[in-house]
């Protein structure tokens, strides 16, 4: 029938979300560059056998840049 429309979901990629969606959205950058480049350090270490230096560096660049989509995508609103 034309007047049956299921709704449409009210979430889109450019949208932010509120509360302690917030939080959790932080959070899950933070920790999940940490893991990303850590790991990917990691698998460098394996490789070139640094001894840990590659990990230590993931991880450090995982928190910078889980930083940085923080501040990006929640830092100010517009």
């Amino acid at each position: 029938m034309a007047g049956d429309h299921t709704p449409q979901p009210n979430g889109g990629p450019g949208d932010i979300p509120t509360g302690a969606g917030q939080g959790w959205t932080a959070l899950s950058y933070l920790i999940g560059g940490m893991l990303v480049w850590g790991f990917i350090g990691w698998l460098v270490d394996q490789w070139l056998d640094t001894g840990g230096i590659s990990t230590g560096i993931g991880v450090v660049l995982g928190m910078a840049g889980g930083i940085i989509l923080v501040v990006r995508r929640l830092g100010t609103p517009t």
